[in-house]
């Protein structure tokens, strides 16, 4: 799944470990989710689009091809 997890993250001007702190994750998962190599949990996704004061269809961009591969 895509997502604009870096992109807005450095428009705030946060660190990986600041964006952690903030959600209450590890920067490595931070680093997973920016790397696409992680989903998150749905409470993670609302915590993130909640931070970002966005939609959380807004912040990670689900494609219908990715689940017909």
């Amino acid at each position: 799944m895509q997502n604009r997890l870096e992109e807005l993250r450095i428009k705030n001007g946060w660190t990986q470990q600041e964006l952690a702190d903030l959600v209450e994750v590890s920067r490595q998962t931070i680093i997973s989710l920016e790397n696409g190599r992680y989903n998150p949990s749905i409470l993670l996704a609302f915590r993130l689009a909640r931070l970002f004061k966005l939609q959380i269809e807004e912040l990670f961009l689900y494609s219908d091809e990715e689940n017909h591969g």
